[in-house]
């Protein structure tokens, strides 16, 4: 894991090396443990690195043999041993013992459907010489970001924008397409970003550039079959089950490769307490753990974590995350991740990872991905029952079934069947909107948009993101099931825009520490697109076949568990007597006038109800968070430029 920077000029440029330098100096986080840079006629690399594989000779950027290819890569090949030995069996021969001279090889083997062949998380830059490109990649699943953006006849790419602004020859401005996609879908559609004229090359894309061309492809796409061959498919369960547990246990078997220490993370709930039991079976080892743990009872799940960690004989470590510790970070949160956010759960896990790197680990282990695999969220279920209800959308016990959904959340279970058909009933005569599942969510969200200013507003010229989103989707999309159709903007627009970004690389990345996620292999990725729906959302219990695959190795109360979402105190964290002071300051009307992204006066009562003391909604709670966070995201990266600029569409 590290991080790269660099750029494909027309020609070759006597100050490319200080250039680059100075790029890969703003990413010395992603990778403390050294720093390279080659040049190469119009090209240069960069590299900063977090060692993990071959310690003494896995440096970069690395250059095969030839001196004909040069490469930049950034995370992890964990299929790179067997990759390796067939290259080996094919007359390849290798210098070093890292996976990432195995790429280069890789490379002049099959030339760029060499990702083809890559089981892991990576961004890579690769320089060919003798044909005079560059090729960038990036991995699947996006779990390690790349963006580009051109300037002055360059071509300049990084792992994160930072780095492409410290080149002084790139402009930090904010693109309102981004800000308005962001605060209705949680994140930006690829290539977009929240930086105009930045990009990022999508997940499952590689980039092919010339000085004179660039050429993006998809090498990988997310699909699943149709709803008559869901409904057709006759499997066995039980081999199901046992065909999962194998492909789970390879998954986790390749990512303990490491020539450093590997902890996990135990959530307290299913999927974390699955990665640490195969991972208990591997290591030779007492398996170290970590987590996370609150003050208040509707966020802590520590009784379950210490109940996982003394079921498997962890060395156990937890950190408790106060509302005044979020406050305080949230600051260097908004850094590190490059954008404004709706929650604040970013930030204990930025805490966490720092703990991770002070008790002396670099990798860990997590459960990231398996509600998307294999249906775990509740909004998979709650569009199911909103499909119910939208057949006979005049019964009176169909909307009862809504109480069923959130049993993490008490309250509900008391209202009314009139209260939970208005509350969660939305949009149930869209039943055949490509989007009908994420229809509340999206809307809901949207909402605090209400908060932009006018400027933004008419940037955004009645710009519709939900609009753009359906036109993104694939050809074949409806013919899918409903289940499939929702669980694909999840995993190919929610996970890597904001779960494995906000709440995975970047959080991580800050403190040098890095993920990894046994289900997202691809290959169980793909395998649970295949599983039939019924067996993935039975009834109403959600990732069922992941369950009984486990049912023998986890606590009864662990793998019975309901999913409870990860959560964090929101808006309640940034108000009371130890509010740090630049939460006033950042809310303030003149700070906010400043930056020019929010309206004033909605702020400013946004702001003396929020501090008020009571419980705000989630549209309060996701417009405060989203404020603070657009604001310091503005005072971070623009400096005060917003406000001698009306926004530009």
């Amino acid at each position: 894991m590290c991080g790269i920077a660099g750029f494909l000029g027309r020609s070759a440029d006597p100050a490319a090396k200080e250039l680059a330098q100075r790029m890969i100096s703003a990413l010395a986080h992603r990778g403390p443990d050294g720093s390279g840079v080659h040049v190469d006629g119009p090209v240069a690399l960069g590299h900063t690195r977090l060692s993990i594989i071959d310690l003494s000779g896995g440096h970069q950027p690395l250059l095969d043999e030839s001196g004909d290819l040069a490469i930049s890569f950034n995370g992890e090949i964990f299929n790179y041993v067997e990759l390796r030995d067939a290259l080996v069996a094919g007359g390849a021969r290798f210098r070093t013992k890292s996976d990432t001279e195995v790429i280069l090889e890789l490379y002049r083997a099959k030339g760029e459907a060499c990702v083809q062949d890559l089981n892991g998380d990576f961004a890579f830059a690769l320089w060919d010489r003798r044909r005079q490109k560059l090729m960038l990649a990036r991995d699947r699943m996006g779990v390690r970001p790349l963006y580009w953006t051109r300037a002055k006849n360059r071509l300049y790419f990084a792992s994160e924008v930072k780095a492409l602004l410290a080149t002084g020859e790139v402009e930090a401005r904010p693109d309102p397409i981004g800000l308005d996609q962001l605060f209705t879908l949680w994140g930006a559609i690829p290539p977009r970003t929240m930086f105009k004229g930045i990009q990022q090359l999508p997940p499952g894309h590689v980039m092919i550039a010339t000085p004179d061309k660039v050429e993006i492809r998809r090498y990988w796409r997310l699909s699943f079959p149709t709803a008559a061959e869901d409904a057709a498919a006759r499997v066995d369960e039980a081999a199901l089950a046992e065909e999962l547990r194998a492909l789970l246990a390879d998954a986790t078997r390749i990512r303990l490769r490491s020539d450093v220490p590997v902890g996990a993370y135990l959530s307290g709930g299913l999927d974390s307490a699955i990665t640490a039991t195969l991972a208990s079976d591997i290591v030779a080892q007492r398996l170290k753990t970590f987590s996370v743990t609150f003050e208040s009872g509707e966020f802590d799940e520590s009784a379950f974590q210490a109940q996982m960690a003394e079921a498997l004989g962890t060395a156990h470590a937890s950190i408790a995350c106060a509302k005044s510790s979020i406050a305080a970070m949230f600051p260097g949160v908004i850094g590190a991740i490059e954008q404004p956010v709706l929650r604040t759960a970013p930030a204990p896990l930025y805490q966490l990872s720092d703990f991770v790197r002070q008790s002396g680990f670099k990798v860990v282990l997590t459960g990231e991905g398996a509600d998307e695999v294999f249906a775990g969220y509740d909004i998979f279920r709650e569009a199911k029952v909103r499909g119910f209800c939208a057949r006979q959308p005049d019964s009176a016990w169909r909307p009862l079934l809504f109480g069923k959904l959130y049993p993490w959340l008490p309250g509900l279970q008391a209202q009314s069947p009139a209260y939970l058909k208005a509350f969660f009933g939305m949009a149930l005569d869209r039943v055949n909107d490509p989007l009908f599942s994420h229809l509340p969510r999206f809307e809901t969200t949207a909402k605090a948009k209400a908060f932009f200013s006018s400027d933004l507003k008419a940037a955004l010229k009645g710009y519709d993101a939900l609009a753009e989103l359906r036109a993104d989707l694939p050809a074949e999309f409806m013919r899918w099931t409903p289940l499939a159709r929702a669980q694909y903007l999840e995993t190919t627009y929610l996970l890597p825009g904001y779960i494995l970004s906000a709440q995975g690389d970047r959080v991580a990345m800050a403190h040098g520490v890095e993920g990894r996620f046994p289900f997202l292999d691809h290959r169980v990725v793909e395998f649970g697109a295949r599983v039939p729906a019924r067996l993935k959302l039975k009834g109403l219990r959600e990732k069922h076949i992941l369950r009984e695959s486990f049912s023998n190795r986890l606590p009864a109360a662990i793998g019975n568990r309901p999913k409870q979402p990860y959560r964090a105190p929101d808006s309640a964290s940034f108000f009371g007597a130890d509010a740090p002071t630049y939460v006033a300051e950042r809310l303030s009307p003149a700070s906010v006038a400043s930056a020019g992204l929010f309206d004033v006066g909605a702020v400013t009562k946004l702001a003396r109800k929020c501090a008020g003391g009571g419980a705000p909604g989630f549209r309060d709670n996701t417009a405060l968070v989203g404020v603070l966070s657009g604001q310091l995201w503005s005072e971070q990266f623009f400096r005060g430029a917003a406000q001698r600029r009306a926004p530009a569409a």
